[in-house]
């Protein structure tokens, strides 16, 4: 199951584009009022933020006038268990009718081409829930004294249809509204409290397509924001059960680089357990890899006499340049060099897209962290030294 940490409480909607006005409206009939007054709350992200209320009248009536340089999401509502959400684009102007007594029940909207779709989005998974229901309750029944196997066999075919249904018409919307924030909407929607609506691991890669297209339109948004360094920790995960499935299903020499060092000692990665290891790949060629390895040897001085090692293997090539790199630079720890940089066997196996790369290990061998850098790096080994 795909694990996310954004969270959206409400329907919400984002539409492309810019208006120059940076006010918007909001005017609304409540047919059957429940209460007296009704709040406006912006959501920011996971949170809700009180901006305005305002009273309704005799009629039914009430309105607001907000200050808005940017789209955003807005719960309009009596309490937090009776509201729907308005996407607000400044200079637009929009009309609500509410006609059932709770909000969120039935009510119409215009002026807001993204709170519409966000309806349909709502209205759709409903109804799917609906039928969710109905057929859980449905193999209750036949899993008792009359049922049959076959009639629980169809029932269970027709529940899991019914989510891949779903799930196919929320990638459908999602790829013909990339430049709409309702298109988060549609990429975080729940069937029940544990079970995302996209459940399929590699659907990470809608979160990729609209973190990059809202980016474009929409970089300072905190919601287009939230949205791409969720996608960054998906595929951190996604990464390190990569290399741990991988790590599960072949012999472990496959994962245990042995190479040899610059001194031509063989040391393979497996023989230093019980310390702490950080595998890290680089390269002489790379800028941000050398300024690292000096980052590195401030870590290695204050942890290697604590039991910790650091086991680099280089891609270069050129295995002078690279010697002679190591040399200058005094990098006091294990330094390897692919047999075949043209084939890096380890890298790929490791799964390496870009450098500075590095994977971390425990003293007994399992992956602590992967792509530490920087304090993360100093933040994980403090954990690791003094637990």
């Amino acid at each position: 199951m795909m694990k996310r940490s954004l969270i959206f409480l409400l329907p919400v909607l984002l539409t492309a584009g810019c208006q120059n006005n940076n006010t918007f409206t909001v005017k609304g009939l409540i047919k059957e009022p429940g209460k007296k007054v009704v709040y406006l709350n912006r959501i920011n992200v996971n949170t809700l933020v009180l901006i305005d209320s305002s009273e309704i009248n005799t009629k039914g009536g009430f309105s607001f006038k907000v200050k808005a340089d940017e789209p955003d999401f807005y719960q309009l509502g009596y309490s937090e268990s009776d509201f729907i959400t308005v996407l607000a684009e400044p200079g637009e102007k929009i009309d609500l009718v509410f006609n059932g007594k709770n909000l969120s029940e039935d009510y119409s909207v215009s002026g807001s081409e993204g709170t519409e779709k966000i309806k349909m989005l709502d209205i759709r998974l409903n109804e799917t829930k609906r039928k969710l229901d109905s057929l859980r309750t449905a193999y209750e029944e036949a899993s008792g004294v009359t049922g049959s196997e076959e009639e629980k066999t169809r029932l269970e075919n027709e529940f899991n249809q019914t989510i891949k249904d779903i799930r196919k018409k929320n990638i459908e919307f999602i790829i013909t509204n990339t430049r709409s924030m309702a298109s988060i909407k549609a990429l975080y929607q729940r069937i029940d409290e544990n079970a995302y609506v996209l459940y399929d691991p590699k659907d990470l890669q809608y979160l990729k397509i609209v973190s990059d297209s809202l980016g474009r339109y929409y970089p300072e948004s905190k919601h287009v924001k939230a949205l791409a360094e969720d996608l960054k920790k998906g595929l951190n995960q996604m990464n390190a059960r990569k290399i741990e499935d991988l790590a599960n299903s072949s012999p472990v020499t496959k994962l245990d680089p042995n190479l040899k060092d610059i001194n031509g000692k063989q040391i393979a990665l497996s023989s230093l357990k019980g310390k702490v290891v950080l595998l890290t790949f680089w390269s002489v060629n790379s800028k941000e890899c050398i300024a690292e390895n000096l980052q590195f040897k401030s870590l290695y001085k204050v942890y290697n006499k604590k039991g910790f090692e650091i086991y680099q293997i280089s891609l270069d090539e050129n295995e002078e340049k690279w010697r002679a790199e190591v040399k200058f630079d005094e990098l006091p720890w294990i330094s390897t060099r692919e047999e075949d940089p043209s084939n890096p066997v380890n890298a790929m196996l490791f799964n390496v897209k870009s450098l500075p790369a590095n994977y971390l290990f425990d003293r007994d061998g399992n992956l602590a962290g992967m792509h530490l850098h920087g304090r993360s790096l100093q933040i994980k080994l403090n954990q690791l030294f003094n637990n």
